[in-house]
């Protein structure tokens, strides 16, 4: 297990974790959302491909609708 800080707060996760298992932890599949990694966006591209570092700072964003 490592620890990374997900929008601000401690979060445990197993390691090896992958930004993709992250969204689907959290039930924000199918969402439209922007994820940001040490104050990087990383595209939706590479949710699949890109492994969380012990320490790392996520910060996830989703859109809400309205008018």
């Amino acid at each position: 297990m490592m620890e990374i800080f997900l929008n601000g707060k401690a979060q445990s996760v197993e390691n090896n974790f992958r930004i993709s298992a992250l969204i689907k932890k959290l039930n924000l599949e199918n969402k439209r959302l922007a994820v940001e990694v040490n104050n990087d966006i990383v595209p939706r591209s590479q949710f699949e491909s890109h492994v969380l570092s012990a320490g790392d700072k996520v910060e996830i964003v989703h859109a809400i609708g309205g008018g």
